[in-house]
């Protein structure tokens, strides 16, 4: 099955077709196809094991698949798809500037500060001055609420403050488009809600943003396309009353033992 958001004819700046993927003997994605249209929330859930965080992370090259194609921004990223014509290919770290990624985990520099974790990010990255990287550091910590954290380290921070560094620092790329990767696995339940709560705020914004997640009230409260997968196949798909009106028995299953 394929997804397509439903903003019929917007801007299309993320393409999978075709995409699969073995990890060993097993093959982990049997051939996904899925549009994510500028300025929409997708929302990938379904079970453990199910491919979920494999398609997420083929977005940006974090895994390369096996076969099928990869296009964002209209450039050309994958293996290809046989028998078609070869568009002009991107590196990964140039389809990584415009795609920024949050992680499970914080990924945070334990030896820097919350301002210097964005900081450095960005004069490796963009080459931005010391003095400007600070300031737009300063700026992204501001917009989740941790400016007055911003001198401590991440072990003086709770896993939702630190993920919420995580989020100011892709920000700080200036990204076409974000990825989450169940940025809230990780943290103890009354930390969770902060980190909702910022990306409530982005999605609010008009970000395009695609999301892996359990949340399920969450998926539900911003999801445009909502995607369910199981034995990496795409199942089935929706937009905002999806919840409400999945015919799929085992989608209709799934959500029903987690809302």
């Amino acid at each position: 099955m394929s997804a397509k958001s439903s903003s019929v004819g917007s801007e299309v700046l993320v393409e999978l077709r075709g995409i699969h993927k073995t990890f060993g003997t097993v093959e982990v994605l049997h051939g996904i196809d899925l549009q994510v249209h500028k300025g929409n929330h997708v929302v990938i859930f379904g079970p453990s094991g199910s491919g979920k965080s494999t398609v997420l992370r083929s977005m940006n090259l974090l895994e390369e698949p096996d076969s099928g194609s990869v296009k964002v921004l209209g450039v050309e990223y994958g293996p290809g798809v046989k028998g078609e014509k070869q568009v002009p290919r991107g590196k990964a770290i140039e389809l990584r500037r415009n795609v920024g990624m949050v992680f499970q985990q914080f990924n945070l520099f334990p030896h820097l500060s919350a301002l210097d974790n964005i900081a450095v990010s960005l004069r490796k990255i963009k080459g931005t001055s010391v003095k400007d990287s600070q300031e737009r550091a300063a700026i992204e910590l501001k917009k989740v609420g941790l400016l007055k954290w911003a001198a401590n380290f991440p072990g003086q921070l709770s896993g939702g403050q630190q993920q919420r560094v995580a989020i100011a620092r892709a920000l700080s790329m200036d990204p076409k488009v974000m990825l989450f990767d169940e940025p809230t696995s990780a943290l103890d339940p009354e930390l969770v809600g902060e980190v909702l709560a910022v990306m409530r705020d982005l999605a609010e914004t008009g970000m395009t943003m695609v999301v892996v997640t359990h949340e399920m009230n969450f998926a539900r409260e911003v999801g445009d396309l909502n995607v369910f997968m199981e034995a990496g196949n795409i199942v089935a798909t929706g937009g905002r009353d999806f919840y409400d009106n999945v015919t799929n028995a085992r989608a209709q299953q799934f959500i029903g033992s987690v809302l």
